[in-house]
């Protein structure tokens, strides 16, 4: 499932976007990042990726509910 679908007829160079998922993960990372960045902490990149995606999945399964 596509983040912002359209269609594609009649449309030079179409690229399809997004997935939906990957779209609820950038939503998810960007929050995770602004509440959890600290001066004197680091975050672990893949860490976080992981649990973004975590969060994007729960997001997919809910709306299959």
């Amino acid at each position: 499932m596509k983040a912002f679908p359209h269609d594609e007829e009649g449309m030079k160079d179409f690229q399809p976007g997004m997935d939906l998922r990957d779209y609820f993960a950038a939503k998810a990372l960007q929050a995770l990042i602004t509440t959890n960045n600290k001066k004197d902490q680091y975050i672990d990149e893949n860490f976080i990726s992981e649990v973004a995606y975590k969060y994007a999945d729960a997001m997919m399964n809910q709306r299959d509910e």
